[in-house]
């Protein structure tokens, strides 16, 4: 399986994402939503959104993994973050910086979606990923 991904000219540059992702293969994965606990199911501090998005993306990982797949094989992610600031990309961006080597999570990352909700399905639930893959 190969994915390509890549941001045209004539589109928003820089931006922490690609804008296009192209992936050639037959085996889809679709990875639920993944939130900031632990395997067993402990929650990071309700208010820390970087380490949320850290641990939400380890999990998105092993999700992966259960698959066959890894984050090369990704051609999207979608993030929903509650209560979302321009203010806190900061914050956002060092969750997904500080596990990128960790997980082989390339920069910039597959075409990915941040959506700002009010709430999650529990209070302290401050973020949430979904991820996309294609294999072979």
């Amino acid at each position: 399986m190969t994915v390509t991904a890549f941001s045209p000219d004539g589109l928003i540059q820089p931006v922490p994402y690609h804008h296009v992702a192209i992936g050639s293969g037959a085996r889809q994965v679709h990875v639920a939503g993944q939130i900031g606990r632990d395997p067993s199911g402990g929650q990071l501090d309700p208010g820390d959104l970087t380490g949320q998005v850290e641990q939400a993306l380890r999990n998105t990982a092993r999700a992966l993994a259960g698959g066959g797949a890894s984050f090369t094989d990704v051609v999207r992610l979608r993030f929903f973050v509650t209560q979302w600031h321009p203010d806190r990309m900061g914050a956002f961006m060092a969750g997904v910086e500080n596990v990128a080597d960790e997980l082989g999570l390339t920069l910039p990352v597959p075409p990915t979606s941040l959506i700002g909700v009010e709430m999650l399905f529990e209070p302290d639930v401050l973020v949430e990923v979904e991820a996309y893959a294609v294999l072979d």
